[in-house]
């Protein structure tokens, strides 16, 4: 799989890696033996970053990562984890004693002594103006708690935010055919700035997998039922804030720009790798088949100019109208 460095953190990483969210909670019941399947197929497949968060299951995520790389053996993996959304979100969480606990957590669940990301959990928007707090990251890096720090945000403003603080290896962005926006300003600005971007929801809460239709439901437990309105959390995690009508129609115009012998997620996950500044995208899995079948998105060519130019008039058309302006 082709690598590519990740920002400051000086690791190469393969430009399709695994979200973890799924492996946790908030995606449907996900047994350990599954998820187990799941990071096996994908580190077999040349997956070298994973993605997880403290929040995930509560720690469940981080666990089965930390107990698969240990029983497993497997080297040259990059583990990103975040932290700050076990905690009502006031930006007076955000002090050095509790990121020191926060990260020891971690730690403990990934069995390691040093965490190699971690990254700030979509923190409030308070906190990116906050000297204080990236200095308090910087004293974790030297005590040797993790080896980098980043930021994953929800909004443009906040990346362009993060990207100008000296001491952020990375900054995890929502990047995907329906949400252009992170292209004209964040991509260029972390490429100037040596920030890695890691591409997350890359394929929509699974709208632009093309599995769904009208007729589809979701489990109780599934953000995707629970969260379409923004009730649990910001509402462009779900849908990638797309109404589900919309995002349908948008797929049935994407669908025939898919190139052949290409699935329609591996042409939403090509397209992300074709993005000039995108380090990693880092798609779930909830089965070793979609985690096979999201590598293989790696080994693609590039998209034809076509390809691209029908992305973006879709997105014009239909996506642009309920997201542009917001995210």
């Amino acid at each position: 799989m082709e690598e590519r460095v990740l920002g400051r953190t000086g690791r190469k990483v393969g430009v399709v890696g695994l979200g973890a969210w799924q492996l946790g909670a908030d995606w449907g019941t996900v047994d350990e033996g599954e998820a187990r399947s799941v990071l096996s197929a994908a580190v077999e497949a040349g997956v070298t970053f994973l993605d997880t968060a403290d929040v995930y299951g509560d720690g469940r995520s981080e666990r089965l990562i930390g107990r698969f790389l240990a029983d497993s053996g497997a080297q040259g993996i990059t583990v990103a984890t975040k932290m700050g959304r076990r905690v009502p979100q006031d930006p007076a969480a955000y002090t050095l004693e509790n990121f020191r606990a926060w990260t020891d957590r971690s730690r403990v669940n990934l069995g390691v002594d040093r965490l190699d990301l971690v990254q700030l959990h979509c923190p409030p928007a308070a906190v990116y103006a906050d000297d204080a707090v990236f200095d308090a990251l910087d004293t974790l890096v030297a005590e040797e708690r993790v080896a980098a720090y980043g930021v994953s945000v929800e909004t443009r403003a906040e990346a362009l935010a993060a990207i100008a603080r000296p001491g952020v290896a990375s900054v995890q962005v929502i990047l995907n055919m329906l949400r252009l926006g992170p292209l004209r300003e964040v991509l260029p600005a972390a490429r100037e700035a040596g920030v890695g971007i890691i591409a997350r929801v890359p394929l929509a809460s699974g709208l632009l997998s093309g599995r769904y239709d009208e007729n589809t439901t979701f489990a109780a437990d599934d953000h995707r039922n629970y969260n379409r309105h923004g009730e649990a959390f910001d509402v462009g995690e779900t849908f990638s804030g797309v109404d589900f009508a919309t995002g349908l129609e948008a797929v049935r115009r994407l669908r025939p720009l898919v190139p052949d012998a290409a699935t329609m997620a591996q042409f939403a996950l090509r397209w992300i790798v074709d993005q000039p500044g995108v380090s990693v995208v880092i798609p779930g899995a909830r089965n070793p088949e979609q985690a096979l079948g999201n590598a293989a998105a790696a080994s693609l060519p590039r998209l034809s100019p076509q390809a691209l130019d029908g992305v973006r008039a879709v997105y014009e058309e239909l996506i642009a109208p309920q997201v542009a302006d917001r995210w």
